[in-house]
């Protein structure tokens, strides 16, 4: 049996944080009902498409049944009422206080469901100067702090390729909703889940701000071990133009690649602190790894003991056989990718995503 088999879910959030969430759990057996407005959820328009469905949505969204509701109406608010009355879960992402206004706030549920285990998922917050501000994840991003570390080579910031402050939230989110279920089997009273992506996000520069949280100096990426600082943490490019990573600064490694490459002189530069002290380490590893091509890098580096590895577009990246072997491409209507984890003994397989309305 599925983990979470006879768990309900009524998720009412389009997009990322709150879809990849209840995703999470119907992949391992809960039923989630989505519930969208009647033109549907905007990621069923999000190019490219297969098999007549968007890639992103059927990714977010397999396993779970449609519901088109116009909760402005009566009719529609009635139907949502019979969603909720037996519900476990109920999942909003509206702005703070909107579903309040449509009679859906966390004491009107409670009132009729006290188990319901209720998660709002927003920018910002119910509450806080910024709870009312408009953002999607580049905002979020831009004032956590986070932004400013993404920076390039000239120090100026850069779209990050991963939408962090959605993805932090859908995770905090899935974390909060399971261990008020837990809790739940003891009270068999519900929970209330304020789930802001600024606050699931803030938490992930525990490593690197640690000076700014104590008053002192914001971190700047070229000073900084595992932001670019450090000779053996960082990107560098090849003769044809692409890239590679070394990704551990480890003494060994260090030992290891310059023992290798001839320059074993210049092993205590990889324990100097980064930043300036490691520039001439840095130069020479730029230098090396621009003389060769990044697949004669991948050649060379084959039996090295070195945390090494080609910077690979997702093309390449979807194609290992790493990737197969572990089944994280799945098919099922047209690829997918699967779920990261999977329990012993569970039988899962993908289940279609539904039509508007199905």
């Amino acid at each position: 049996m599925a983990m979470l088999s006879g768990i309900r879910v009524v998720d009412l959030s389009l997009f990322l944080p709150g879809p990849m969430m209840t995703l999470m759990m119907a992949d391992h057996g809960a039923e989630v009902v989505k519930v969208e407005p009647p033109g549907g959820d905007p990621a069923r328009q999000m190019a490219p498409f297969e098999n007549g469905q968007s890639v992103w949505f059927r990714g977010l969204n397999r396993g779970k049944s449609s519901l088109a509701l116009d909760l402005k109406s009566e009719e529609g608010k009635a139907r949502l009422w019979e969603e909720i009355a037996a519900a476990d879960v109920f999942v909003e992402g509206f702005r703070p206080g909107a579903i309040a206004r449509l009679g859906f706030g966390y004491e009107e549920v409670a009132a009729r469901n006290p188990g319901i285990v209720y998660c709002s998922i927003s920018a910002f917050g119910q509450q806080g100067p910024l709870a009312h501000h408009p953002a999607h994840d580049l905002a979020v991003q831009a004032l956590s702090g986070f932004l400013s570390v993404n920076d390039g080579a000239d120090g100026d910031p850069v779209v990050p390729g991963v939408p962090s402050a959605d993805m932090a939230a859908g995770l905090t989110a899935l974390s909060a909703v399971l261990m008020a279920l837990i809790g739940r089997q003891r009270t068999g009273r519900g929970a209330y889940i304020d789930c802001a992506m600024f606050d699931s996000l803030l938490p992930w520069c525990a490593h690197i701000a640690g000076g700014a949280l104590t008053g002192g100096a914001a971190p700047r990426s070229a000073d900084q071990r595992s932001l670019g600082g450090a000779a053996f943490y960082g990107v560098y490019r090849t003769r044809d133009g692409r890239h590679v990573a070394l990704g551990g600064r480890e003494p060994k490694f260090v030992a290891n690649l310059l023992t290798a490459l001839g320059r074993p002189d210049l092993i205590p530069l990889g324990e100097a602190p980064a930043g300036a002290p490691q520039a001439e380490l840095r130069a020479f590893l730029a230098e090396t790894f621009a003389a060769r091509t990044r697949d004669e890098w991948v050649a060379w580096f084959h039996d090295k003991d070195v945390a090494f590895a080609p910077v690979l577009d997702f093309a390449e990246a979807l194609r290992q056989p790493h990737v197969a072997a572990r089944g994280l491409v799945v098919q099922s209507d047209g690829a997918q990718i699967g779920p990261a984890f999977r329990f012993e003994g569970e039988d899962w397989a993908p289940r279609p995503a539904p039509e508007l309305g199905g």
